[in-house]
């Protein structure tokens, strides 16, 4: 069954939970969050092209579709910075010291969930084209 707008609408979700999570002050969450958010949205074009996504790493997300020929060259960088936030922002035991809570500030919360923003937009184009 394609499910292609399941997926873009809980990365749309998550995204919101992520600018939500920032203006409370939980920027870990945001940042985790957003990270969600464009593995979704890449997830969803997959989806639509009737092939399967596997793993959580949005930069490997963006490679696999270009080997597979689904799409153009993406957002690699703001890839790459969002896959940082797949683990550390949630166990303590990812981190040197501290609690992931006081790793992140708003700034950097701020900088994912825009970078998550322009990967669904990049996501929504793609799916527009089919």
């Amino acid at each position: 069954m394609e499910r292609s707008a399941d997926w873009l609408d809980q990365a749309e979700s998550d995204l919101r939970h992520a600018a939500h999570d920032m203006e409370a002050g939980f920027y870990d969450w945001a940042c985790f969050s957003a990270q969600q958010s464009a593995e979704k949205a890449l997830k969803s074009v997959f989806q639509r092209k009737g092939t399967e996504a596997r793993g959580n790493s949005v930069a490997d997300l963006l490679d696999e579709m270009g080997q597979l020929s689904l799409l153009p060259p993406g957002p690699k960088e703001q890839a790459l910075e969002l896959d940082k936030a797949y683990i550390p922002t949630r166990y303590p035991n990812a981190n040197p010291s501290g609690s992931p809570r006081k790793k992140y500030a708003r700034a950097e919360a701020s900088r994912l969930v825009d970078y998550a923003r322009e990967i669904i937009l990049f996501c929504k184009d793609l799916l527009s084209q089919t």
